[in-house]
This record gives C-alpha cells, structure tokens and sequence, in this order.
C-alpha cells in the first residue's frame, strides 16, 4: 500500500516527509517558492493545480499522485458534460519518468485504467498519453 492511502490527508509534505526545507534564498524563483509553501501545506487542501506544480517537480509523489489520481478519476465526467478536463495535471501525472511507474505499479495500472475515459484530448496530451503507455509496457 502506498503511504498517500493510509495517511491523513489533513497532513503537510512536510510532516509526512519528517523534514524541513530550509527558507529559499531572497533570489529563488517564484516556483521554488510556491513549491516550499505547498510542501507545508495539507496535502488534502491542494487543490489540482497546485498538486500538478509539485508532481511536475517530483516532490511528495507517494503521496500527492494518489490524491491526483483520484481528482482525475472523479472529473472524467465533468470532460463529458462540459468539454473541460484539467490537462495541467493529467500531463504533470503522465509525465512521471519510468521510474516512478516501476515504483508505483499499483498507480500506473490505475492511470492505465483513467486514459481510455478521456475524450478529445488535445494532441499534445496524446503524445504523453503514447509516451506513457510505452515507457509502462517496457
């Protein structure tokens, strides 16, 4: 079982982690700054875009792809009704090297499961979509 399914939710990256990153220094960019503040955030009060931020970063994935997974499962219907489907964090989740999907077989197979669910992706999103069929297939 992955740690993202048997812990709270109401927990930061940072307690779950049990470490504390340091302040960034006065030049950081706005995404290393966004990325530490989200970090000490609950991760159940992340919402899509910030849970992309970080999975695009490879921070917190035991527990942040879970809780995407899940959003990207429960807005599959929301595609259907309103033409909308958050493409932000469908591609910070498909996008995960290889490695991680070896990791997380469980998750891979779950995302195997959300793809074929998807209408009118963009052609961009296929080529991820293609991308990450082939590295999972390997």
């Amino acid at each position: 079982m992955l740690p993202g399914n048997r812990v709270a939710i109401h927990k930061s990256l940072e307690q779950l982690e049990t470490f504390e990153w340091p302040a960034p220094p006065a030049d950081a960019t706005g995404l290393v700054k966004a990325a530490r503040s989200l970090h000490k955030r609950p991760i159940g009060s992340l919402n899509a875009h910030e849970l992309g931020r970080l999975i695009g970063q490879d921070i917190g994935l035991p527990w942040l792809l879970p809780i995407a997974l899940n959003i990207l499962r429960e807005t599959v219907a929301d595609q259907r009704l309103t033409g909308f489907y958050d493409d932000d964090l469908l591609t910070a989740v498909l996008t995960r090297k290889s490695n991680v999907w070896r990791s997380y077989p469980q998750l891979a197979a779950d995302l195997k499961e959300i793809i074929p669910l998807l209408e009118d992706t963009s052609p961009y999103i296929h080529a991820n979509i293609q991308e990450f069929l082939t590295e999972t297939e390997a």
